[in-house]
């Protein structure tokens, strides 16, 4: 197989479990609460990696001076990001989820604006409100409202995720650590693992452990092993070959994928209104990304 088939391959199968997890989260959010949830999904994933690590003989130190860069990025990235998500998902569907969350790179697009002084062309003034839009209609589809925003605190919370997702983002590219992907991918799980223990100790999240079904604990090391391992470190395989710009264009199937995850898996009603909302979220998405690669290539 050729490296660039390679790397499309390895994109679309981590795309596609992140798009399954939020169907995964929300199958298991009736039995625990999101501290306990979150902290299961990155133990298990923290030890998936160390066993891949170990097998790859991958060197597990890190300078000092990347430390404080991997607190921030496991801090805001990791535990902020999936305590807000799993959150979320206690009050919305996990298809309305999937949708949202694809509106992220408008968030990074405003943020580059703001910090970045980039400017605003009216092709990328019309995507934005074109994507903000889609927002408003999936929002709105469950109230029964075509242009309107739900008073539900889980969509404020998925959104609020998606800005968080676009800060952690520009952070990365920022920060810069010259370390593995993998060694990064599996420090920052282990920390989200780490801070997420005083709360489980707290709520003592492992009295609920003998009500998960066969079923719920399959969720569960879905999320662990092939979310938080398997899709990073694929996601690092397609970033070794593929352009980052070529690779994050595979993010516009993530709502795909749980769509059809939502209505298989959890026997979701999807609204025609919902569905058209996040055709018209990546439309404004992608009208907005093709504009900043274009002022890019006029820059070179």
């Amino acid at each position: 197989m050729k490296p660039q088939l390679a790397s499309s391959f390895y994109a679309t199968i981590s795309i596609s479990f992140w798009g399954v997890s939020f169907v995964s989260t929300k199958a298991v959010l009736d039995k625990l609460d999101p501290y306990t949830l979150i902290i299961l999904r990155f133990a298990i994933g923290a030890a998936f990696l160390l066993l891949v690590l170990l097998l790859k003989k991958y060197p597990l130190h890190i300078p000092l001076r990347y430390i404080p860069h991997l607190i921030v990025l496991g801090v805001l990235g990791v535990f902020i990001h999936q305590v807000i998500q799993v959150t979320s998902l206690k009050t919305i569907d996990a298809s309305s989820a999937g949708w949202i969350i694809s509106f992220s790179p408008v968030f990074t697009v405003l943020l580059s604006m703001i910090f970045l002084h980039e400017k605003l062309t009216f092709i990328k003034a019309l995507g934005i409100i074109t994507a903000i839009s889609g927002v408003l209609m999936v929002t709105g589809a469950r109230s029964g409202q075509t242009l309107g925003f739900a008073l539900n605190i889980g969509y404020f919370l998925m959104i609020l995720s998606t800005l968080n997702w676009a800060i952690y983002s520009i952070l990365v590219k920022k920060l810069q650590i010259k370390l593995p992907s993998l060694v990064v991918t599996f420090y920052m799980s282990l920390l989200g693992c780490v801070l997420t223990i005083p709360f489980l100790m707290r709520d003592r999240g492992w009295e609920k452990f003998h009500l998960l079904s066969d079923s719920e604990w399959v969720h569960i090391l879905f999320l662990g092993i092939f979310v938080s391992g398997v899709g990073y470190w694929y996601w690092s395989r397609a970033l070794e070959v593929l352009e980052a710009s070529k690779v994050s264009m595979f993010i516009y199937m993530e709502p795909l994928f749980t769509f059809i995850a939502a209505i298989l898996l959890l026997r979701e009603k999807i609204s025609f209104i919902s569905i058209m909302g996040g055709i018209i979220i990546i439309i404004g998405v992608i009208m907005v990304n093709g504009q900043l690669k274009y002022f890019s290539w006029r820059k070179r």
